[in-house]
């Protein structure tokens, strides 16, 4: 790839045309593993794929037979971790599966820019089956209890919860989580910074519900975009068209005013009423920090008038939280996603020398380590300042490092080498911008500050590490700032290979 992002040219861009067509897609590459052993939706179904998921190198499952949901049942399968490793990602971007991760941060930075805009059709899939009143249950399907801790059985976890500006009828696409309080009520957790938390203040102000359908289970291009910092005058279907190279068909929902795509695997309709009267109580929860957001607090609660779905639905979900020895596919994407957003928010900062930007999995981007040539006195400020001022930082960018060049930012020893012999905390070398926007949910953050209905988000004191070499420091050593590593010399490495065979070290090579 060069630098003028020529990689997209080699893009071949793939409409997998609905869930069941990734699952295959899957198959064929051999990234799908299929259960056909029963496992139970209660804790142990959650409990083997959080154990199995890997750091990005395994499979896909699909659970075939869940306990209590046999022949007969409404939905008898669960589908988790399509998007789980960077191979699965490349296959969704229509690029071959060991593409670099940094030519994926490349390609989806510019994808967030590329739009093609949904179409209207009649009918599909989701309308093969259509139950309303009496007839909804949220529990005919098998929604796991996916951690030992949670407070329920969690139906939304990977869906993508679509909503509509009021004022200008834009859609948007977020993923959520949400319990089953009900047959018919998820009551979910909404912050008033999120974007379809800012719909609903919207909805609030003129004294109304607030209309959402929930997704569940599509292409992949829904979740990974609905999971995205897609900027809020685009809407992610339009972004979705552009990573599947063919617009997205959406069918009008039965009793919301809202669109969903045709030939999803179930669609959840419903209302979310202003009036805290209507709040059910929600929590805890597994969360994205690889801790429980423990909280068990009344919540908005969203009242279920319809759901559609398709003959024998496959339902989808996932678990959420990294762990050292398991990264969550939600982590797999932030990494991506979170990188791209950030790189292109220092381009329209007009930030120079921005070489590499990368978030790893373990934390989901929280911790964005970028790559810069750097040329002038200050610069890992001015990419500080520039990433904690765009509007993505809400729940990332936590700690910015910045580091030279010649230091791989995808590898953790590299970073912490630079962290070690090039900060100087006398130096100016750590900055603290305090008490800023930030996600609720770190356990970091105290209970108070945490509380995202008074505040409406969490507060957090962001860190710069600048651990590039200060050019403050006057040239010394034959000119250099720093002396030479102890990397040995060209010439000298030469000679060494020149011997490598006859030294019997082919296999070291």
């Amino acid at each position: 790839m060069n630098e003028s992002g020529g990689l997209a040219g080699a893009r071949k861009p793939v409409a997998f045309g609905d869930m069941r067509g990734w699952i295959e897609a899957l198959r064929a590459a051999e990234e799908l593993r299929v259960i056909d052993a029963e496992v139970d939706w209660d804790v142990e179904l959650g409990t083997i794929y959080r154990m199995a998921q890997g750091k990005g190198d395994r499979p896909a499952f699909l659970f075939r037979n869940i306990k209590d949901y046999g022949a007969g049942a409404r939905c008898r399968e669960v589908f988790v971790g399509g998007q789980g490793a960077y191979s699965r990602l490349a296959m969704m971007f229509g690029l071959p599966p060991d593409t670099p991760i940094r030519d994926l941060v490349w390609i989806c930075r510019t994808i967030f820019n590329e739009r093609i805009p949904p179409v209207t059709v009649e009918s599909g899939p989701v309308k093969e089956n259509v139950l309303t009143g009496g007839d909804i249950d949220l529990l005919s399907f098998p929604v796991p209890k996916w951690n030992r801790l949670d407070g329920g059985r969690y139906v939304l976890t990977y869906a993508g919860c679509v909503t509509s500006d009021p004022d200008t009828g834009l859609h948007n696409v977020g993923i959520y989580r949400g319990m089953v309080g009900g047959k018919d009520a998820i009551p979910v957790l909404m912050w008033r910074a999120q974007h379809w938390g800012g719909h609903f203040t919207k909805y609030e102000a003129r004294g109304e519900k607030m209309p959402v359908a929930f997704v569940l289970g599509w292409e992949p291009s829904l979740g990974f975009t609905a999971g995205a910092p897609v900027p809020r005058d685009i809407s992610e279907y339009d972004v979705m068209g552009a990573i599947r190279g063919a617009p997205v068909e959406l069918v009008p929902c039965e009793t919301v005013p809202l669109m969903v795509p045709a030939s999803a695997e179930i669609v959840i309709e419903g209302w979310i009423d202003p009036d805290p009267a209507t709040f059910m109580e929600e929590g805890p929860y597994a969360e994205f920090t690889g801790y429980y957001a423990t909280e068990r607090t009344a919540k908005h609660t969203a009242r279920v008038t319809c759901i559609t779905h398709r003959d024998n639905p496959i339902f989808r979900g996932t678990v959420e939280g990294a762990l050292p020895y398991s990264y969550a596919e939600n982590a797999i994407m932030s990494s991506i996603q979170r990188s791209a957003t950030a790189w292109n928010a220092l381009e329209r900062a007009g930030v120079p020398g921005v070489t590499d930007v990368f978030g790893m999995p373990i934390h989901a981007g929280v911790n964005m380590a970028v790559q810069i040539r750097q040329t002038y006195r200050g610069q890992a400020k001015q990419v500080a300042s520039a990433l904690w001022g765009d509007s993505s930082s809400h729940v990332r960018y936590k700690h910015v490092i910045v580091v030279d060049e010649d230091i791989d930012i995808h590898d953790y020893a590299a970073v912490d080498w630079a962290l070690a012999w090039r900060v100087n905390a006398g130096e100016g070398d750590i900055v603290t911008f305090p008490a800023t926007w930030g996600a609720g949910l770190d356990p970091s953050v105290r209970r108070r500050d945490a509380d995202v209905h008074l505040f409406g988000t969490g507060k957090w004191h962001r860190v710069l590490i600048d651990a590039t070499i200060n050019l403050d420091y006057p040239p010394e050593r034959d000119g250099r700032r720093y002396p030479p590593t102890v990397e040995p010399m060209e010439e000298d490495k030469r000679a060494a290979l020149a011997r490598w065979s006859a030294l019997g070290l082919d296999d070291l090579n």
